[in-house]
């Protein structure tokens, strides 16, 4: 059986899910969209797993949407449509939901569904070099599944700009955009700096954060926030890692969680 992506996991809990398609430019189909649910789900099981990179070999990112399963799709009826866009939808949910901080090196190019990955992940490192493109419109589509995520990370007024016009645009741009958090030459060294500091937190507290994040995020500080951010920190601080968290600061020794420990 082809397998088109990769997935490993080291001694540390860094799992490493690769897109392994270079010659072309890893545009992603039915079969890897498949292959990318099933290690993140696998991921988001494994209490083992502290954190989640997502890269690719080769010269570029992704492509996008592979060429040849876009026309297949031309021929299917509006249900099996239908069908092939849930399974997208439903990768992009999974990667943007994952309870463990996930960070996205971007080299080379980065179009159409590639930066739909990109937004969905906490982190992104590019290259001074790497462009990204959101081009469905160029071919009569639009970047509807990837949409939410998209708008989130850039803005509606500069979604509304690069997704009309597809224009290309590059990491400067990115980073300006809050697509992009920072520009590297060299990923592993940028990469081990956010590995040092995410490994030394708590996993639950980082997972925590994360849903957090996703339910009070573009929403009015109304009754309903505030008892959520209430119920949230009690709820942190009565449990067993906020517990080990604070006692470890008290007694001024590393928590269980840290490397140094």
């Amino acid at each position: 059986m082809t397998q088109y992506t990769d997935y490993q996991v080291d001694e540390r809990g860094v799992a490493r899910l690769t897109l392994n398609r270079p010659d072309v430019h890893n545009a992603f189909d039915d079969v890897m969209i498949g292959e990318l649910i099933a290690a993140l789900t696998q991921a988001a099981d494994d209490d083992n797993v502290r954190v989640l990179v997502l890269q690719s070999e080769g010269k570029n990112f992704s492509a996008g949407a592979d060429l040849n399963w876009m026309r297949s799709m031309a021929d299917k009826d509006y249900q099996q449509n239908i069908d092939d866009a849930g399974e997208l939808s439903l990768l992009m949910q999974r990667l943007d939901e994952l309870p463990k901080p996930t960070i996205a090196l971007v080299q080379g190019a980065a179009f159409g569904g590639a930066v739909g990955l990109a937004a969905c992940c906490d982190m992104v490192l590019a290259q001074p070099k790497t462009s990204f493109c959101l081009s469905e419109v160029k071919i009569g589509l639009i970047p509807a599944v990837i949409s939410p995520y998209v708008v989130k990370a850039i803005g509606e007024r500069q979604a509304r700009r690069y997704m009309l016009t597809a224009e290309r645009f590059f990491a400067d741009d990115a980073l300006q955009l809050g697509l992009v958090h920072r520009i590297v030459d060299d990923f592993e060294g940028a990469l081990d700096e956010w590995l040092e500091a995410l490994l030394n937190n708590s996993p639950q507290a980082l997972g925590a954060c994360k849903q957090l994040i996703a339910n009070v995020g573009s929403r009015p500080v109304d009754d309903r926030v505030r008892r959520h951010t209430i119920e949230a920190i009690a709820e942190i601080r009565v449990s067993a890692e906020g517990q080990e968290g604070l006692s470890a600061f008290l007694q001024k020794r590393p928590a269980a969680w840290r490397n140094d420990s």
